[in-house]
């Protein structure tokens, strides 16, 4: 507790404070993204899940009151927040998104982790929310809102093929 106090008062300072100013400094808790000294496929999920729970947090509270403002005349400062849906692109996007390509590599007779990740590689080569590692062929990054993680791709498809069981499709 007196650390988070400490810290606190460390923030008010920094943005200067002042008794009867009513200066806000917001945090958000991403809850549960990992970042793990070994990153696989059930971090990219839990990661992704925080990815789009950021976007809604987003829309909903910053966007939603810039319109709420606006149609009822109250004056306000532009808000400047990060927006995650290139992150949210890499991840998702139809037929080049890591999850469509992994999907692509699951259908592929004798698909392989490696050749998911140089495909991935080859068709993230640009993008600013993906890193190669060159020196780790079998990993990538992704620059998520929370900070950049690094995936090992090791057991991907496999994990990805994992089936539900039979009671749960029923």
């Amino acid at each position: 507790n007196l650390v988070f106090l400490h810290l606190v008062n460390r923030m008010n300072t920094s943005i200067g404070f002042k008794e009867g100013i009513d200066l806000v400094c917001g945090i958000l808790d991403i809850f549960g993204f990992e970042s793990f000294k070994v990153n696989s496929f059930e971090q990219l999920c839990i990661n992704y899940t925080n990815e789009v729970l950021q976007q809604f947090f987003n829309t909903f509270v910053f966007k939603q009151e810039e319109k709420l403002y606006s149609a009822e005349g109250i004056s306000w400062n532009a808000l400047d927040f990060p927006d995650n849906q290139g992150c949210l692109d890499t991840i998702s996007k139809k037929c080049t998104g890591i999850f469509e390509m992994l999907d692509e590599e699951c259908f592929v007779p004798g698909g392989k982790d490696a050749q998911f990740c140089s495909k991935l590689c080859k068709t993230h080569a640009k993008n600013p929310r993906f890193g190669v590692i060159k020196t780790k062929p079998t990993c990538f990054i992704v620059n998520h809102f929370a900070g950049a993680v690094e995936y090992s791709s090791d057991g991907f498809v496999e994990k990805n093929r994992d089936l539900l069981t039979k009671d749960c499709t029923d």
